[in-house]
Parts: C-alpha cells; structure tokens; sequence
C-alpha cells in the first residue's frame, strides 16, 4: 500500500482536516490545526507531503520520526500539529486496514468508559452556577470555566473577589462530590495567582489549569502549597519540552492536545513518561471531531487518564458542532458523565466528506481577541 495524496479543508468554525489516501482506496482522517493558525499549519502540512507520498502509510514510527528529524529545525505548535494531524490520519487508516479501533493496536483497553467534563460560560462567564447545576442534571460529573477576564500584573482585588463569587456560588449549587476544574488560561500572573490560589483553596477544586504560561514554570514553586492539582501542557508540543515539567515536580496533572503535541504516537510517550513520576493524564480537546476521537484512543490505553475534555456545545462552536461532521452521530455515547470507548476501526469517525467539501468553501479565519489592560497594554488572552 502506498500513500497517493493529501487532502486539507478549512472548515467552520476553527477547525482544519485531513484526509491521507492510499492506492488500495482506504483512507485516513486527522486534524492538525492550532487555533487561529489553520492556514499556517495546513501550508506546513503541504510542505510535509514529499515526505508521505509513495510511502507505505503502515510505517507510522518511521514517518513521524522522518517528518521531525529530516527537518533541520523542529518542534514548536506550526511543525508538531502539523505531524499530529499526518499521524492521526495514519492511525484511522491502519485501524481500518486491520478492522481494529486504534487503543487495541496500542495495548488494548484499560477501561470501558472515560469521565469526561463540560464547559461552561465564556471569558466573562454569567450565570455559571445555573449553567453547572444544568450539566449535573444533565448527567456530568465535572464541569471547567474560565477563571476571570484581563488581569494585569497586579490588579484590583475585585477582580480576584469576582472570581471567588462565581466559584463560591458553583460549590453551593452542585455540592461538594461535583468536580469544578478553574482555568486560568495563562492570563495570570504570578503575583495575582498567589492571591487567587490562597483565596480558592477552601472549594476543593479538581485542578487549576494554566496557572501561569508554560514558560513561567518556576512561578509554581509560590502555588504547590495550597493544596489544589495543578494541570497545564495544552502548550506544549513533545516528550521534550515536557521532560523539564517532569523533572521539577511541579505540575499533578499534564494535558496534551491530540492535535498539537505530535498526535497519538507521541501523547501515548508522553503519557507513559507521566506515570513514571505518578502524574495523571487529562486530554487538552476543545476543537473538533477527529480530535476527541484521537483522544478517546489514548484514553482508553493509558491508566493514568482520568478525565477528558470535550467540546460539545461550547462557545467557540456556534454554526458548526462536534457531530455535524459526522455521519455516525452517535459516536460519542455521554452517559452519566461518561463516554463509552467505541469499537469502531481506526479512529471511529465516519466523515460527512461531502459536508466537509461544501463547508469548506466557506472556511474561515478564526483569531482570538485581543485583550489590553485598562492602561492600554495588551493583556493575556
């Protein structure tokens, strides 16, 4: 079998996908994209192509190590989406190839089923204690939020009272076993996220995610003491930059992004090396389809998973959602706050090509927004 050609499409509403095909008509899909870089990362997929066309598609290792080692320079969101999105690919169309969904060519099962979280509100989120206690009604077991909108280096203490209310008011609606994840985004900084740690430390929650960037790892040595896991890793893109997150032990919970971080041959390393030093393992997924598939495989191969997150209904998706690309809708089975690991061959999505086609015409441009302080300058987003 030999790989005859790439297909890429920039579909609505931020998501970019790949379809790899074969001379014996199986094809694979993936989804390399970083948000508001899709045609960035879908001109260094095209770049990649020379390297895949003629090649036998069931060499994945030798193909994800020529697509990182053959280029002089390597690593960073651009380059390793674009090979996590080849690799997902290549796994879907091995898994069809042998009949078999991609965890079992990985190990096979450690579980049937995988607890998964819901979002709710936006970056100025309102009405979150309704919106949790409708997805605890809903069956979730889990939900995560945004922590709070600009926030400067030090900033006004009714910034960090605003985010403990919304909290505060979420614990009393959903009780004590619900787990609520705070996402910081990165957009703290360490002097703020002293203060909000300290004053979010009585709600028990189940991770702050992001306390600060990825490139500011020694600020968590000022937030270990409080008591709440600290996850992060939806910005870092190898086993290498995570290797130093590792080593310094300072981090409970690692999120890498299917579509960002090499794609399942390389979270499946990672997620290794994370149980080495007893980390746990929550997949980074709010974009598409092929995405949360990808991640479903890791999940259902790898102990130390113990939750994942999942995109559908959230606000970024509005016009285009998770299942509207799907022909088999019902390939994420939510039941009391769990999805069911599917049996379906390679990746378990069936694609609505002629959708993706038709909604491709359309594209889009997605950019995140700019924030800036009240001063004027530019804030973390």
């Amino acid at each position: 079998m030999k790989i005859t050609g790439l297909k890429l499409y920039t579909v609505p509403p931020r998501w970019l996908f790949l379809k790899i095909s074969t001379d014996q008509g199986i094809s694979g899909w993936g989804e390399p994209v970083v948000e508001g870089r899709a045609a960035t990362v879908k001109a260094a997929v095209k770049e990649m192509e020379a390297y895949l066309v003629g090649r036998n598609p069931m060499q994945i290792e030798d193909i994800w190590q020529t697509l990182y080692r053959a280029g002089f320079y390597r690593g960073g969101p651009i380059l390793m989406s674009a090979i996590a999105g080849i690799d997902q690919a290549l796994w879907d169309l091995k898994g069809k190839f042998y009949g078999l969904p991609v965890y079992e060519m990985l190990g096979g099962k450690v579980r049937d089923k995988v607890k998964v979280y819901s979002w709710i509100g936006g970056d100025r989120p309102d009405n979150v204690a309704e919106a949790a206690l409708e997805k605890k009604e809903a069956g979730f077991q889990a939900i995560k939020m945004n922590a709070s909108e600009e926030m400067h280096y030090i900033d006004n203490y009714s910034k960090v009272d605003e985010v403990v209310a919304r909290v505060a008011t979420i614990r009393e609606k959903v009780g004590q076993d619900f787990g609520i994840a705070v996402d910081f985004h990165g957009r703290i900084h360490k002097p703020m996220a002293k203060i909000l740690f300290k004053e979010l430390a009585p709600y028990r929650l189940m991770f702050i995610e992001e306390p600060v960037l990825s490139e500011n790892l020694e600020a968590l040595d000022n937030l270990n003491s409080y008591g709440i896991p600290i996850a992060l890793g939806e910005r870092l893109f190898s086993r290498w930059d995570y290797k130093k997150v590792f080593a310094e032990g300072r981090v409970d919970i690692i999120q890498p992004d299917l579509s960002h971080a090499g794609g399942i041959s390389e979270v499946k390393k990672i997620a290794s090396m994370a149980e080495a030093y007893d980390l746990a393992v929550a997949p980074h997924s709010p974009l598409g389809p092929i995405n949360l598939a990808a991640s479903l495989q890791i999940d259902a191969c790898t102990p130390n998973v113990f939750i994942q997150e999942q995109s559908l209904g959230i606000h970024y998706n509005q016009g285009s959602d998770l299942l509207d690309y799907l022909h088999n809708k019902d390939l994420f089975k939510y039941q009391d706050g769990f999805v069911l690991i599917s049996e379906q061959p390679g990746l378990g999505v069936e694609i609505n090509e002629e959708l993706v086609k038709e909604k491709a015409k359309t594209g889009h441009s997605w950019k995140n927004p700019i924030w800036r302080n009240t001063d004027g300058t530019i804030a973390e987003w």
